[in-house]
Order: structure tokens, then C-alpha cells, then sequence
């Protein structure tokens, strides 16, 4: 199965990281909050979306930082996604 967006939504998959306190205890992904961090997984075509014309600016690949409350959460199998419009997107990081 494969999740495909329409409009300006955007798939993401949460990027999940450990994290280590100044003690040198590991909290595991379920002791603190969710990332805000993701990947791009799928794009939709953009278009008119509201009647405007919207073009994506993110592509498959991308990591990203999206707005904290933002989006749908999705579980296909034992994979977790978020679709989130384009605009809930705050950027996009590079290396």
C-alpha cells in the first residue's frame, strides 16, 4: 500500500532519534514528545488549492521541520506517517 496526496498535502515520516540527558541516561522515543522533525515521503501535484495557485516547494527526500499540532496521523502496517498541508511545513533542513 502506498500513500499518494492530493492538493497541497505532503506525507511525512517522522524522523525518530534517541535522546541522551546531560547524565548520560537514554530516554526512548516514548518518554518525550514527538518530533517535529520529518522526512518527505510523498508530494502532491499542487494546483489550485482555496483559489489560489499553489506550487510545492518541498520533494521526496527532504527533512523538514513542521508545525507541532499540524496534520493527520496515518499507520499503514507498522509504518506511522503525517500528511500535512504544505503551509504546515516551517522548513526545510540541509546538510
Amino acid at each position: 500500500m502506498k500513500l499518494v496526496p492530493l492538493g497541497d498535502k505532503v506525507v511525512l515520516k517522522q524522523l525518530l532519534a534517541e535522546e541522551t540527558t546531560k547524565s548520560g541516561i537514554v530516554l526512548p522515543g516514548q518518554a518525550k514528545e514527538k518530533p517535529q522533525q520529518a522526512e518527505v515521503i510523498a508530494v502532491g501535484p499542487g494546483g489550485m488549492v482555496d483559489g489560489k495557485e499553489v506550487a510545492m516547494q518541498v520533494k521526496v527526500g527532504d527533512k523538514v521541520i513542521y508545525s507541532k499540532y499540524a496534520g493527520t496521523e496515518v499507520k499503514l502496517g507498522e509504518d506511522e506517517y503525517v500528511v500535512v498541508k504544505q503551509n504546515d511545513i516551517v522548513a526545510i533542513v540541509e546538510d
